[in-house]
């Protein structure tokens, strides 16, 4: 039975997420949502908290969830590092979206080797900055269409072609880059790829300006013959047919859970500064009564409310069942179509709730709105999620239902 009792060691992760968020990030939002592109230097006073938290066994953001502690697996302990992970994702993001994207040591690229490396990888990457770059000019959330190329030369592959939208891409100081091995092969060649940011050939293109998560900077690409140790393809290098890409893909069950976590907690900062604006305004909200028998303004509250706890459950238990061993790729895009839906629903509605205060920047709704859009959108797009999720519950393969 799923266990959501939260252990006194990850409460202690989120109180310090939290203090973090309301101490470090809030009173930056804004400024780094007008200076778009510029270093959030405030942050690097974060990198020494996170690998304090790291040495202690928590997690800040993402980068570790996926492989816990087996001597704390052995005396029992079902909430390790996804739960945490997830946890101390919300608190971040109820500050801010974009600056916790930007919070040293912990980008997407980390889940990718946390979800995929062996254990030897594991320990040489354990201490890198890690961005992921998926998406390509000729695709978005069709993961298969890869079509950037790494072919073996010797004792070194050799990497070739172009990537957009990469978080975090040029303040990482690596990058986990997806890549066909044999074309010949189809889905089952694409593997991934630890790129030192500094390699000869990885040309940084631009930057983009963004509707949203503005303080993170998202990057684009060229891979002109990137030459990297054959030793820095995450996991293993044979092409299995039959298993089609499931490497990678594992890297999905990590990070869809984290986004789904980041809508969770942008939705709740809207979801707390609604509730104090309908409060101030005179609007009783009362849980016994029926949503016809109170004003409008707060009925619609509690539906936002409900919707927001759904997605909140339907995210721990998809952490929960990685952290127990359990296949939760259904679970992890279940959970990620829920809470960016939702999201993107809540914030927006907050802002039209609030009239002229919430469509204003006299406080952050507009921002959270914005920010909000972007977690409906990476890391598989609403509807791929709803495809995956027919997949499982219909036993089909990607063939069969497109």
């Amino acid at each position: 039975m799923i266990n959501l009792e939260l252990p006194k060691r990850l409460k202690a992760g989120q109180n310090q997420a939290h203090q973090a968020a309301a101490e470090i990030f809030r009173p930056i939002s804004r400024k780094y949502d007008l200076a778009e592109h510029e270093r959030p230097v405030e942050l690097d006073t974060m990198a020494s908290l996170v690998e304090g938290m790291a040495d202690a066994g928590q997690a800040m953001a993402g980068a570790s969830g996926g492989r816990g502690d087996e001597k704390k697996k052995a005396e029992g302990v079902k909430n390790g590092g996804n739960m945490a992970s997830i946890l101390n994702v919300i608190e971040t993001c109820w500050g801010d979206v974009g600056l916790t994207l930007s919070i040293p040591y912990q980008g997407l690229g980390n889940a990718a080797v946390a979800a995929v490396a062996d254990d030897e990888q594991l320990e040489r990457f354990g201490k890198i900055w890690a961005a992921m770059a998926i998406t390509e000019p000729q695709f978005g959330s069709d993961s298969a269409a890869v079509a950037a190329t790494a072919k073996l030369d010797g004792d070194e592959y050799v990497l070739n072609g172009e990537k957009i939208f990469v978080t975090a891409g040029e303040r990482c100081t690596h990058v986990v880059v997806w890549a066909s091995v044999d074309k010949s092969a189809g889905r089952a060649a694409i593997k991934s790829f630890v790129v030192p940011r500094d390699t000869p050939g990885f040309e940084l293109v631009r930057l983009e300006h963004k509707l949203g998560i503005r303080s993170s900077d998202t990057a684009h690409f060229i891979l002109d013959n990137v030459r990297i140790p054959k030793e820095n393809l995450l996991g293993s290098p044979e092409v299995d047919t039959k298993k089609g890409f499931g490497g990678v893909m594992a890297t999905f069950d990590n990070t869809r859970p984290m986004v789904a976590a980041m809508a969770v907690g942008v939705a709740r900062a809207s979801l707390e500064k609604l509730r104090e604006i309908l409060t101030d305004a005179g609007v009783e909200i009362d849980y016994d009564a029926p949503a016809w028998n109170q004003p409008a303004a707060a009925s619609e509250y509690i539906r936002l409310e409900s919707d927001w706890e759904a997605a909140y459950l339907m995210t721990l238990r998809a952490g929960w069942m990685a952290d127990n061993k359990q296949p939760n790729s259904k679970e992890a895009s279940e959970c990620k179509a829920k809470a960016g839906r939702m999201a993107t629903d809540l914030t927006l509605r907050a802002v039209e709730m609030a009239g002229a205060y919430g469509y204003s920047e006299r406080d952050l709704l507009e921002k959270w709105a914005r920010d909000s859009k972007i977690l409906d959108i990476f890391e598989g797009t609403q509807q791929i999620q709803q495809l995956v999720v027919a997949r499982r519950e219909l036993g089909l393969s990607s063939k069969e239902l497109k």
